[in-house]
């Protein structure tokens, strides 16, 4: 019998309990993915790989399109936790570079793992919007966040908002690009550079 056509809302961990069943099941979606892809991987296998009950994955990630969208955003967190956080930004300083650094860094360090990285970015991910039992603002997000601390953002205006998302998104579509074969690395690199420094131009004016 099919679980329905609404996705539900996904349980949200609260004890450390919880939070480290959820790492656990992420972890082993990524081992699974990175060795086998995701066409070849079922909930069962990685409800088997995590040690936990099929009904406990259902209930954390509501279908496998939203399981390896949450593994792509958990590898982002864990690159770019802390980046930026103690950092002084120098109104001098060229933030359409800095930016540019952080996204080529965030792209380098997933390609790390180049099956992981289209099972989770191009398969999971071009199903997500269609299937995600909750959306969020991806200004919101570690990336998004990540970005307005290297541009020194404090009080977030909805330009600033706007500026993040045309930067995640150009990002995402080079990202996109790269894993095809569409363009090389060094071509996205280059054509990341020139879009950040475009979008940023009212900062640099400013």
């Amino acid at each position: 019998m099919g679980r329905g056509t609404e996705p539900r809302q996904p349980a949200a961990p609260v004890s450390g309990r919880q939070v480290a069943r959820r790492i656990r099941i992420l972890r082993a979606a990524s081992e699974l993915a990175a060795r086998d892809g995701l066409a070849g991987i079922q909930m069962q296998d990685v409800a088997k790989e995590a040690s936990v009950a099929l009904g406990t994955l259902y209930r954390y990630f509501p279908s496998k399109p939203y399981l390896f969208a949450a593994v792509f955003e958990w590898h982002i967190e864990t690159i770019l936790e802390g980046h930026g956080a103690d950092t002084v930004v120098d109104a001098t300083a060229d933030r359409a570079a800095e930016v540019a650094d952080t996204l080529i860094a965030l792209s380098v360090k997933l390609l790390d793992s180049p099956l992981l990285a289209s099972a989770t970015a191009l398969s999971a991910f071009s199903e997500y919007a269609a299937v995600t039992p909750t959306r969020f603002e991806i200004v919101e997000s570690c990336l998004g966040q990540t970005l307005l601390r290297v541009l020194g953002v404090d009080e977030v205006r909805e330009q600033d908002r706007s500026v993040v998302r045309l930067l995640i998104y150009s990002w995402w579509g080079l990202f996109v690009a790269m894993l095809t074969e569409e363009l090389t690395a060094r071509q996205a690199e280059s054509d990341l550079r020139l879009a950040a420094r475009l979008i940023l131009a009212p900062y640099d004016q400013g």
